[in-house]
């Protein structure tokens, strides 16, 4: 008897279907070469051969209403496995690998442990009442217990299976849900540097158009309001370019080196408004990386700004210092403030890469710094 092939492949699936079909005919097979003298045994065999098939059905949607029908095949099988030639063997081995197969979630193995009992005591009847040896009687078990265990091992290979699946798709979930989260996150960097640069932009272009108004309803200053509107145009233009750079540094392209980005900051401050504006550079300058480049240029204009709208004409002095990372420093001279509600959108956009922002007075002046160390 091949045991490999009564032991059936999967309980679920097109593959568990297969092994079905398979196990049924070589059942089929084998009782077909049986030779009992009394016609009840063809009886019995042919029932049990129903009832199995119908267990099998049931495996999966309904275990243990298989459970019963598959232990009454093997166990009435079993009472009739003594009866010569009647091959009833066959059908309690394939009865049994299925109640192994069958995973009881909540029963672990009691149900094999009881249909296994069961099997063992009805041969024992059997070899009593057709005068079967000890030997036939132990073999029976050792057939049996051998296809128990093919069919446990089914059983572990299946669970297996569905919890590595669940652990994939699980996984699926969890990476969809970071990528949803890296998502959202860069959407909300993008919508506050691009509102840092907008802000800043459309205020200074604001007050400038302010200016020229001013200028002409008041004073009828034709040319001094015409320079107020081409330094609004200047700030149109450079607004787009610091939009272009906030675009450029999401985006992992070329950015103006930090140093010289901030020089043109400094220098398009003094020519707006005005006011002396002194930059300092120290340390080894290092190229920064394009986040920390664009958060400490946002802070640097955010600073400018609140300076020009809290003490307007006073000096400024920029410090841009290269030294375990990147620390920028805006003294506003004789300045009692320079908080703003853009700098508590600067120190988010600054924790983003890492770094810091304060703000407060430092004795008559007013200081900002903004300083991202190195990874």
């Amino acid at each position: 008897m091949n045991l490999k092939a009564l032991l059936p492949t999967r309980p679920h699936g097109e593959s568990g279907w297969v092994g079905r079909v398979l196990t049924a005919g070589v059942v089929v097979a084998v009782l077909a070469t049986a030779r009992p003298a009394d016609a009840w045994v063809w009886v019995v065999l042919t029932v049990s051969f129903v009832v199995f098939a119908i267990g099998s059905v049931l495996m999966a949607s309904r275990p243990y209403a298989a459970l019963v029908l598959l232990s009454a095949v093997a166990v009435v099988n079993a009472l009739i496995a003594g009866y010569p030639q009647s091959n009833s063997l066959a059908l309690v081995l394939v009865a049994i690998t299925d109640i192994a197969v069958i995973d009881f979630e909540r029963h672990g193995n009691r149900p094999i442990v009881a249909a296994g009992i069961g099997v063992a005591a009805a041969y024992a009847g059997s070899a009593w009442w057709f005068a079967q040896p000890d030997t036939w009687y132990f073999t029976q078990l050792l057939w049996t217990a051998v296809l128990v265990a093919f069919g446990l091992n089914r059983r572990q290979y299946e669970v297996q299976a569905r919890q590595t699946e669940q652990l994939l798709e699980q996984t699926r979930l969890a990476q969809s849900e970071h990528a949803r989260a890296a998502a959202l996150e860069e959407r909300g960097r993008i919508a506050r540097d691009l509102h840092d640069v907008l802000a800043h932009s459309l205020g200074a272009l604001s007050v400038q158009l302010e200016v020229a108004e001013a200028l002409l309803d008041e004073r009828g200053d034709t040319e001094g309001a015409l320079e107020r509107v081409r330094r609004s145009r200047r700030l149109a233009v450079q607004g787009l370019t610091e939009a272009r750079n906030a675009v450029a540094a999401l985006r992992a392209d070329s950015l103006p080196d930090l140093a010289e980005a901030v020089a043109a900051l400094a220098e398009q401050h003094e020519n707006d408004h005005g006011t002396a504006v002194r930059l300092s550079v120290t340390g080894t300058v290092a190229r920064a990386d394009s986040g920390v480049t664009v958060a400490l240029l946002s802070a640097a204009r955010e600073a400018l700004t609140n300076a020009a709208r809290h003490a307007p004409g006073q000096p400024i002095e920029l410090e841009l210092t290269y030294s375990d990372g990147a620390r920028l420093s805006v003294r506003n001279k004789g300045a009692t403030t320079g908080e703003g509600f853009g700098l508590a959108g600067m120190r988010e956009r600054l924790a983003l890469v890492g770094g810091t922002l304060t703000a407060g007075p430092d004795g008559d002046d007013w200081l900002v710094v903004a300083e991202v160390p190195n990874e």
